[in-house]
Protein backbone atom coordinates (compact mmCIF):
# COMPACT_ATOMS: atom_id res chain seq x y z
CA UNK A 1 0.00 0.00 0.00
CA UNK A 2 0.73 3.14 -1.29
CA UNK A 3 1.35 6.84 1.24
CA UNK A 4 -1.58 7.86 -0.62
CA UNK A 5 -3.75 4.84 -0.70
CA UNK A 6 -3.07 4.64 3.14
CA UNK A 7 -3.79 8.04 3.48
CA UNK A 8 -7.17 7.73 1.32
CA UNK A 9 -7.86 5.17 3.40
CA UNK A 10 -7.80 6.83 6.54
CA UNK A 11 -9.87 9.58 4.86
CA UNK A 12 -12.66 7.38 3.83
CA UNK A 13 -12.84 6.05 7.54
CA UNK A 14 -13.21 9.28 8.82
CA UNK A 15 -15.65 10.12 6.84
CA UNK A 16 -17.74 7.42 8.24
CA UNK A 17 -16.67 7.45 11.51
CA UNK A 18 -19.95 9.19 13.38
CA UNK A 19 -17.52 8.66 16.85
CA UNK A 20 -14.95 10.97 15.50
CA UNK A 21 -17.00 13.44 13.56
CA UNK A 22 -19.79 13.69 16.15
CA UNK A 23 -22.99 13.55 13.97
CA UNK A 24 -25.22 13.06 16.61
CA UNK A 25 -28.17 10.55 16.84
CA UNK A 26 -29.67 9.04 14.11
CA UNK A 27 -32.71 9.30 12.59
CA UNK A 28 -34.04 6.10 13.98
CA UNK A 29 -32.70 7.16 17.42
CA UNK A 30 -34.65 10.54 17.02
CA UNK A 31 -38.05 9.06 15.89
CA UNK A 32 -38.92 8.44 20.03
CA UNK A 33 -37.89 11.91 20.46
CA UNK A 34 -40.27 12.96 17.97
CA UNK A 35 -42.96 11.34 18.99
CA UNK A 36 -42.61 12.74 22.48
CA UNK A 37 -42.37 16.27 21.10
CA UNK A 38 -45.51 15.71 19.31
CA UNK A 39 -47.36 14.39 21.94
CA UNK A 40 -46.61 17.41 23.67
CA UNK A 41 -47.40 19.67 21.23
CA UNK A 42 -50.37 17.92 20.66
CA UNK A 43 -51.44 19.52 24.19
CA UNK A 44 -50.27 22.93 23.69
CA UNK A 45 -51.40 23.80 20.25
CA UNK A 46 -55.22 23.41 20.78
CA UNK A 47 -54.74 26.64 22.91
CA UNK A 48 -53.01 28.56 19.85
CA UNK A 49 -55.34 27.80 17.61
CA UNK A 50 -58.66 28.41 19.23
CA UNK A 51 -58.81 31.87 17.34
CA UNK A 52 -59.59 29.89 14.30
CA UNK A 53 -61.53 27.42 16.00
CA UNK A 54 -64.62 29.89 16.75
CA UNK A 55 -62.47 30.30 20.36
CA UNK A 56 -62.76 26.76 21.57
CA UNK A 57 -60.09 24.66 21.63
CA UNK A 58 -60.01 22.05 18.88
CA UNK A 59 -58.52 18.46 19.48
CA UNK A 60 -54.88 17.84 17.34
CA UNK A 61 -54.04 14.23 16.76
CA UNK A 62 -50.82 13.57 15.65
CA UNK A 63 -49.29 10.99 13.60
CA UNK A 64 -46.68 8.38 13.66
CA UNK A 65 -42.88 10.03 12.85
CA UNK A 66 -41.94 9.43 9.07
CA UNK A 67 -38.76 9.42 7.68
CA UNK A 68 -38.58 11.65 4.11
CA UNK A 69 -36.35 14.36 2.13
CA UNK A 70 -37.63 17.15 0.11
CA UNK A 71 -38.09 15.04 -2.79
CA UNK A 72 -40.34 12.64 -1.35
CA UNK A 73 -42.45 15.54 0.72
CA UNK A 74 -42.68 17.39 -2.82
CA UNK A 75 -44.14 13.68 -4.87
CA UNK A 76 -46.47 13.20 -1.96
CA UNK A 77 -47.90 16.47 -2.37
CA UNK A 78 -50.94 16.06 -5.31
CA UNK A 79 -52.02 20.05 -5.29
CA UNK A 80 -51.20 23.59 -4.53
CA UNK A 81 -49.03 23.64 -1.08
CA UNK A 82 -47.26 26.31 0.74
CA UNK A 83 -43.97 26.00 2.54
CA UNK A 84 -43.18 27.81 5.12
CA UNK A 85 -39.27 27.55 6.55
CA UNK A 86 -39.04 28.32 10.35
CA UNK A 87 -36.02 28.90 12.12
CA UNK A 88 -35.40 27.50 15.92
CA UNK A 89 -33.17 29.44 18.21
CA UNK A 90 -30.16 31.91 17.80
CA UNK A 91 -28.40 29.50 15.56
CA UNK A 92 -31.60 29.61 13.06
CA UNK A 93 -31.74 26.13 12.65
CA UNK A 94 -34.54 24.87 10.17
CA UNK A 95 -37.87 23.08 10.15
CA UNK A 96 -40.53 22.79 7.08
CA UNK A 97 -44.37 23.67 7.65
CA UNK A 98 -46.40 21.99 5.29
CA UNK A 99 -49.81 23.43 4.13
CA UNK A 100 -51.89 21.96 1.38
CA UNK A 101 -54.09 23.97 -0.23
CA UNK A 102 -57.82 22.14 1.24
CA UNK A 103 -57.24 22.55 4.44
CA UNK A 104 -56.21 25.98 3.72
CA UNK A 105 -59.00 26.61 1.87
CA UNK A 106 -61.51 25.04 3.89
CA UNK A 107 -60.10 27.50 6.76
CA UNK A 108 -60.75 30.48 4.92
CA UNK A 109 -64.12 30.03 3.80
CA UNK A 110 -65.10 29.55 7.50
CA UNK A 111 -63.31 33.09 8.37
CA UNK A 112 -66.06 34.34 6.04
CA UNK A 113 -69.01 32.54 7.11
CA UNK A 114 -68.53 29.37 5.05
CA UNK A 115 -68.83 25.83 6.56
CA UNK A 116 -65.89 25.15 5.12
CA UNK A 117 -66.22 23.73 1.89
CA UNK A 118 -63.19 23.15 -0.22
CA UNK A 119 -63.68 24.41 -4.25
CA UNK A 120 -63.95 21.91 -7.12
CA UNK A 121 -61.18 22.85 -8.80
CA UNK A 122 -58.28 24.24 -6.20
CA UNK A 123 -56.40 27.15 -7.88
CA UNK A 124 -53.31 27.71 -8.82
CA UNK A 125 -52.14 30.42 -6.43
CA UNK A 126 -53.45 31.29 -2.76
CA UNK A 127 -55.94 34.27 -3.00
CA UNK A 128 -54.46 37.12 -0.31
CA UNK A 129 -56.95 35.83 2.02
CA UNK A 130 -55.32 32.66 2.36
CA UNK A 131 -51.97 34.30 2.46
CA UNK A 132 -52.71 36.72 5.47
CA UNK A 133 -54.82 33.61 7.39
CA UNK A 134 -51.19 31.36 6.65
CA UNK A 135 -49.47 34.17 8.24
CA UNK A 136 -51.44 34.14 11.30
CA UNK A 137 -51.22 30.49 11.53
CA UNK A 138 -47.34 30.13 11.03
CA UNK A 139 -47.25 32.90 14.07
CA UNK A 140 -49.53 30.58 15.84
CA UNK A 141 -47.65 27.92 15.53
CA UNK A 142 -44.25 29.10 15.66
CA UNK A 143 -45.06 30.45 19.52
CA UNK A 144 -47.12 26.94 20.47
CA UNK A 145 -43.77 24.50 19.28
CA UNK A 146 -41.94 27.93 21.10
CA UNK A 147 -43.09 26.46 24.19
CA UNK A 148 -43.05 22.81 23.36
CA UNK A 149 -40.02 22.81 23.02
CA UNK A 150 -38.93 24.33 25.95
CA UNK A 151 -40.08 28.20 26.03
CA UNK A 152 -36.42 29.37 26.55
CA UNK A 153 -35.21 31.90 23.88
CA UNK A 154 -32.34 29.20 23.18
CA UNK A 155 -35.20 26.98 21.58
CA UNK A 156 -37.91 30.20 20.27
CA UNK A 157 -39.00 29.90 16.70
CA UNK A 158 -39.37 32.08 13.71
CA UNK A 159 -41.56 32.23 11.04
CA UNK A 160 -38.63 33.25 8.20
CA UNK A 161 -40.63 33.00 4.27
CA UNK A 162 -42.65 31.35 2.78
CA UNK A 163 -43.29 29.37 -1.01
CA UNK A 164 -45.15 27.32 -3.10
CA UNK A 165 -42.27 26.05 -4.68
CA UNK A 166 -40.22 24.09 -2.68
CA UNK A 167 -37.45 24.55 -5.13
CA UNK A 168 -37.56 27.91 -4.52
CA UNK A 169 -37.84 27.97 -0.72
CA UNK A 170 -34.74 25.28 -0.83
CA UNK A 171 -34.60 25.40 3.04
CA UNK A 172 -32.20 22.62 2.86
CA UNK A 173 -30.31 20.00 1.03
CA UNK A 174 -33.00 17.75 -1.24
CA UNK A 175 -31.31 14.67 -0.16
CA UNK A 176 -30.63 15.77 3.40
CA UNK A 177 -32.48 13.00 5.66
CA UNK A 178 -36.02 14.01 7.29
CA UNK A 179 -38.59 12.93 10.12
CA UNK A 180 -42.09 14.38 9.20
CA UNK A 181 -44.56 14.39 11.70
CA UNK A 182 -48.35 15.11 10.75
CA UNK A 183 -51.20 16.57 12.78
CA UNK A 184 -54.94 16.83 12.09
CA UNK A 185 -56.57 19.55 13.48
CA UNK A 186 -60.79 18.45 14.31
CA UNK A 187 -63.38 20.58 15.48
CA UNK A 188 -67.19 19.21 15.93
CA UNK A 189 -69.52 19.72 12.78
CA UNK A 190 -66.78 20.22 10.46
CA UNK A 191 -64.06 18.35 8.24
CA UNK A 192 -60.68 18.55 9.88
CA UNK A 193 -58.04 20.20 8.46
CA UNK A 194 -54.11 18.75 8.49
CA UNK A 195 -50.45 20.07 7.86
CA UNK A 196 -46.79 18.70 8.43
CA UNK A 197 -43.97 19.23 10.25
CA UNK A 198 -40.65 18.46 8.84
CA UNK A 199 -37.38 18.58 10.79
CA UNK A 200 -33.52 17.85 9.97
CA UNK A 201 -31.52 15.66 12.13
CA UNK A 202 -29.58 18.33 13.94
CA UNK A 203 -32.46 20.83 14.57
CA UNK A 204 -34.91 17.79 16.27
CA UNK A 205 -31.55 16.77 17.77
CA UNK A 206 -31.13 20.24 19.64
CA UNK A 207 -35.02 20.91 20.49
CA UNK A 208 -35.31 17.49 21.79
CA UNK A 209 -32.83 17.81 24.55
CA UNK A 210 -35.21 20.92 25.92
CA UNK A 211 -36.63 21.23 28.94
CA UNK A 212 -40.11 19.46 29.38
CA UNK A 213 -41.13 23.16 31.27
CA UNK A 214 -39.89 26.39 31.18
CA UNK A 215 -37.10 27.12 33.65
CA UNK A 216 -37.94 29.50 36.24
CA UNK A 217 -35.65 32.43 36.09
CA UNK A 218 -37.04 33.87 39.47
CA UNK A 219 -37.29 30.98 41.99
CA UNK A 220 -39.98 33.91 43.52
CA UNK A 221 -41.82 33.94 41.05
CA UNK A 222 -45.43 32.84 41.63
CA UNK A 223 -48.55 31.95 39.48
CA UNK A 224 -48.40 31.79 35.79
CA UNK A 225 -48.90 34.98 33.63
CA UNK A 226 -52.61 35.11 32.86
CA UNK A 227 -51.34 37.40 29.50
CA UNK A 228 -49.62 34.37 28.72
CA UNK A 229 -50.24 31.80 26.23
CA UNK A 230 -52.09 29.61 26.39
CA UNK A 231 -53.99 31.30 29.08
CA UNK A 232 -54.15 34.73 27.02
CA UNK A 233 -56.29 33.52 24.29
CA UNK A 234 -58.65 31.08 26.47
CA UNK A 235 -62.47 33.30 25.85
CA UNK A 236 -63.66 33.99 30.06
CA UNK A 237 -67.31 35.27 30.55
CA UNK A 238 -67.34 37.99 32.78
CA UNK A 239 -70.81 39.06 33.89
CA UNK A 240 -71.30 43.09 35.42
CA UNK A 241 -73.82 42.69 38.41
CA UNK A 242 -75.84 45.97 37.34
CA UNK A 243 -78.80 45.33 40.06
CA UNK A 244 -78.75 42.74 42.50
CA UNK A 245 -82.04 43.00 44.73
CA UNK A 246 -84.08 41.35 46.93
CA UNK A 247 -87.88 40.34 46.02
CA UNK A 248 -90.82 38.63 47.78
CA UNK A 249 -91.74 35.54 46.50
CA UNK A 250 -95.36 36.37 46.80
CA UNK A 251 -94.37 39.70 44.27
CA UNK A 252 -92.40 37.60 42.47
CA UNK A 253 -95.08 35.15 41.08
CA UNK A 254 -97.08 38.23 40.38
CA UNK A 255 -95.14 40.09 38.29
CA UNK A 256 -96.77 40.26 34.39
CA UNK A 257 -95.76 42.44 31.23
CA UNK A 258 -96.05 46.21 32.01
CA UNK A 259 -95.02 46.09 35.58
CA UNK A 260 -92.41 48.21 36.95
CA UNK A 261 -89.68 47.56 39.50
CA UNK A 262 -87.78 50.55 41.00
CA UNK A 263 -84.42 49.67 41.00
CA UNK A 264 -81.13 51.68 42.13
CA UNK A 265 -77.76 51.06 40.37
CA UNK A 266 -74.95 50.76 42.60
CA UNK A 267 -72.29 53.65 41.98
CA UNK A 268 -69.49 50.31 42.57
CA UNK A 269 -70.90 48.15 39.41
CA UNK A 270 -68.95 44.35 40.57
CA UNK A 271 -67.81 42.25 37.77
CA UNK A 272 -67.52 38.71 38.12
CA UNK A 273 -66.32 35.18 37.00
CA UNK A 274 -67.98 32.53 37.77
CA UNK A 275 -69.51 34.16 40.57
CA UNK A 276 -66.22 35.69 42.18
CA UNK A 277 -65.64 39.52 42.06
CA UNK A 278 -62.33 40.69 40.22
CA UNK A 279 -63.20 44.23 39.53
CA UNK A 280 -65.78 46.55 39.96
CA UNK A 281 -66.43 50.34 38.49
CA UNK A 282 -69.00 52.42 37.69
CA UNK A 283 -71.34 52.65 34.37
CA UNK A 284 -70.76 55.11 32.06
CA UNK A 285 -71.24 55.28 27.94
CA UNK A 286 -68.88 54.66 25.23
CA UNK A 287 -70.24 55.30 21.46
CA UNK A 288 -74.05 55.26 22.46
CA UNK A 289 -73.47 51.78 24.22
CA UNK A 290 -73.50 51.00 28.21
CA UNK A 291 -69.65 50.79 29.82
CA UNK A 292 -68.22 50.24 32.56
CA UNK A 293 -65.43 51.60 33.69
CA UNK A 294 -62.91 50.01 35.46
CA UNK A 295 -62.26 51.49 39.35
CA UNK A 296 -60.60 48.90 41.13
CA UNK A 297 -59.39 45.56 40.49
CA UNK A 298 -58.14 43.06 42.84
Amino acid sequence: MTPSSAKSGQSRKAKHCSELLGTGPSIDELVPALSLLGERLARILPGYLSPFAGGEPPLVRIGMPMDCNLASIAADIETLASHTLMAVGPKGLPMLAIFEAPSVLRLVDRTFGGRGDVPDEIPDSFPLSAELLLARIEQALAEALTMTFGGEEDHKVRPMRRDTSLRYLNPFDRREDLLQLSLEVEEPGVEPWSFSLAFPQQTLAAVSTAPRHPVRRDARQGAPDPAAEPYGSMPVPVTAVLVDMTIGFSRLSSLKPGDVLPVAIARSVPLQVDGRTIATGTIGEVEDRVAVQIQQAF
